[in-house]
């Protein structure tokens, strides 16, 4: 059974109060209070997303929506409503001096993990869907990209055992997606996705 609608929202309050990286940028970017059984994990937010008020606002959670869409069939709308959004971490960390945004520190990272473990544990999902090298991290041992995405992967998080279907990110300065065999990879983990029972019983 899902977790209750009420303590998503209880935990989605308590997590907008972080104030656990002084470096980071608040506010806290969190998702809409969805109790699913699948959970997709990004790397962190841009300088957009606190501003709109959600994960994946801006042109990377375009070209990703176009992928479920393509995938499952699902407007934007309704996979937000269907998939629990999370990240690696939930503030924008700012950009670096040399320009680009600034990747998580080690100690950034092990804060926020707490968030995603408790999300875990209150939603015990059966399908994660890490998007992006740092989410890849969290819960696969370090490999190329090409080794990892098309795959479904069983995997233990914190003692929590589910399916693990990784993507690449979405970004546009990536042409990882968009150039073979990067492109036929990404298409092998929509299909896995698509066919995935958490998935069709939300369809």
């Amino acid at each position: 059974m899902p977790a209750p609608q009420s303590k998503v929202r209880r935990h989605l309050a308590q997590l907008s109060a972080c104030t656990r990286c002084p470096k980071m940028h608040r506010p806290v970017v969190v998702g809409r209070p969805v109790a699913s059984h699948i959970l997709l994990v990004g790397q962190a937010p841009g300088d957009k997303e606190p501003k709109l008020g959600r994960p994946f606002a801006w042109t990377a959670g375009k070209t990703l929506f176009r992928w479920l869409h393509e995938a499952l069939g699902w407007t934007e709308d309704e996979a937000r409503d269907r998939i629990y959004f999370a990240a690696v971490c939930r503030c924008f960390p700012g950009k670096k001096a040399t320009g680009g945004d600034r990747v998580p520190d080690e100690d950034e990272i092990a804060a926020c993990s707490r968030w995603l473990a408790a999300e875990i544990e209150l939603l015990r999902p059966a399908l994660v869907l890490p998007v992006g090298k740092l989410a890849l991290m969290q819960f696969l041992p370090p490999a190329p990209l090409y080794d990892l995405i098309g795959r479904q992967l069983r995997i233990d998080y914190r003692g929590h055992t589910m399916d693990c279907i990784p993507l690449p990110h979405p970004s546009g300065a990536s042409p990882w997606h968009r150039m073979e065999p990067g492109k036929t990879l990404l298409r092998q983990a929509l299909a896995k996705v698509s066919a995935h029972p958490a998935v069709r019983a939300a369809k």
